[in-house]
């Protein structure tokens, strides 16, 4: 394909309904063809009516005063808001005649969400891609990469062991026919998540409680998710702002490294584009937690009966998580008690994806546990959900804490040839806000090219 089939920006994808009357209702009947281009016009948090898809938790669930807000990735074009990074990253490239049609590969380096991302928005605007991701992940995740049309380049390991996949992309980009969509280093993953997610969020709460968010939680994978903080704030200054990583893997916490099952985060990094300026607290969440809450709320449909949530509560819970957006939500209860928070405060948190990918990590579950009859999944309900506790949470607010993640992101970025300086750089919130920036002049160009083309 020799043209580009131009897509929204980052303010359409925010509020799509600023987008052509006659577009828009072209890439709603899109969404019955799923690899027809207007669903790039599809890259959004909300839904036909212009309304954020989000669920409030019950709080026979997460049995905290706190109402505990979770948008849902699930609606997104190929089953994840990784989508909306994807496109973002390929469409700053465009634009910036960076990246050419009919000359480059697209590589796509991820654990799974993202490399789906940019499987599926290659296929849509026409370019062949490289996924490279670890050779352990859910098969769910391979098939619909290869599904999508994108080749498969895998590295040895399992989610912790991402650094190998840049290591990798590292390597491919000598050639210069390879054009890499980092996520873990550029900015347009900043960009969007600021701007689109965080925006989001900031409406999602305007009619629950008092209107405003408490807190934010998020769990650390390329940590684009959790520059929506960074907007949060802006709007929200008393917001506290949560990075979530694996107990197994707490690198954020103390330099730790270890295998984990929770798959898109605990990348044994603190990322190029984390914003660790606005990071308040890191919190340590237990992976196979994540796992057994993922079997409870998919397979445990009368176990959530018995606490008192509705069938039609449970069913809509049943398919709208995978292990990290139950991280996430572990994370927001634990910070809900934390933080004392009480019936009028909010705690946002993201569900990156659906279950629709997550059958053969049940299926693991079963293996490893001999025994998942009804009596098992009621004490895991008690174990994950009521016996919560604060411990395991840790304040990053101070200027030493602040220096021990500027220390671990020199130690990951030095060597792929970033310099001390551009680093020293993010140290400071301007550098962060001129980046937010530059979306006004993605926006206008975008609109520019897209009229043209």
């Amino acid at each position: 394909m020799s043209k580009i089939p131009f897509g929204p920006t980052y303010e359409e994808m925010l509020h799509p309904s600023k987008v052509d009357p006659a577009i828009r209702q072209q890439a709603l009947q899109a969404k019955q063809q799923e690899l027809d281009p207007m669903n790039l016009f599809n890259i959004t948090w909300r839904n036909e009516d212009n309304q954020i898809h989000k669920i409030v938790l019950p709080k026979e669930l997460t049995g905290v005063e706190a109402n505990i807000v979770v948008l849902l990735g699930k609606y997104f074009p190929s089953g994840s808001h990784k989508v909306g990074p994807a496109y973002s990253t390929l469409i700053e490239g465009c634009v910036d005649q960076t990246i050419v049609p009919g000359e480059h590969t697209i590589l796509g380096p991820s654990t799974g969400n993202f490399g789906i991302g940019v499987a599926y928005i290659t296929n849509l605007m026409g370019y062949d891609s490289i996924v490279i991701m670890p050779d352990n992940m859910s098969k769910e995740r391979y098939e619909r990469i290869e599904k999508y049309g994108a080749t498969l380049d895998l590295t040895p390991g399992t989610e912790s062991d991402v650094i190998l996949t840049l290591e990798r992309t590292f390597e491919l980009k000598k050639d210069p026919k390879n054009a890499s969509l980092a996520q873990f280093e550029l900015l347009p993953n900043y960009r969007f998540h600021r701007h689109v997610t965080g925006n989001s969020c900031i409406e999602a709460v305007k009619d629950i409680g008092n209107g405003r968010i408490a807190a934010f939680t998020s769990a650390v994978g390329s940590a684009g998710t959790i520059a929506a903080g960074d907007q949060i704030k802006q709007a929200f200054p008393e917001a506290k702002v949560i990075a979530l990583e694996p107990y197994e893997c707490s690198t954020l916490t103390n330099g730790g490294r270890g295998q984990h099952r929770i798959e898109g985060i605990g990348d044994k990094m603190c990322t190029l584009i984390h914003n660790v300026l606005n990071t308040d607290f890191v919190a340590l969440i237990k992976d196979d937690d994540t796992i057994k809450g993922l079997k409870i709320i998919h397979d445990g449909i009368d176990i959530l009966q018995e606490q008192g949530i509705t069938k039609e509560q449970a069913l809509v819970l049943q398919e709208s998580f995978g292990p990290s957006g139950l991280c996430n939500i572990i994370g927001a209860i634990k910070m809900a008690k934390y933080l004392r928070l009480g019936p009028e405060d909010n705690v946002v948190t993201i569900a990156t994806d659906g279950f629709d990918r997550y059958n053969s990590v049940l299926e693991d579950l079963e293996r490893r546990y001999l025994e998942t009859e009804d009596f098992v999944l009621r004490r895991w309900f008690n174990d994950i959900f009521r016996k919560i506790g604060e411990e395991d949470v840790f304040d990053f607010r101070s200027p030493q804490k602040k220096e021990q993640l500027f220390h671990q992101k020199e130690k990951d970025w030095l060597k792929f040839g970033y310099s001390k300086a551009y680093l020293d750089s993010m140290k400071d919130q301007s550098f962060w806000d001129q980046e937010y920036e530059k979306i006004k002049h993605y926006n206008e160009l975008i609109k520019k090219l897209r009229e043209k083309s």
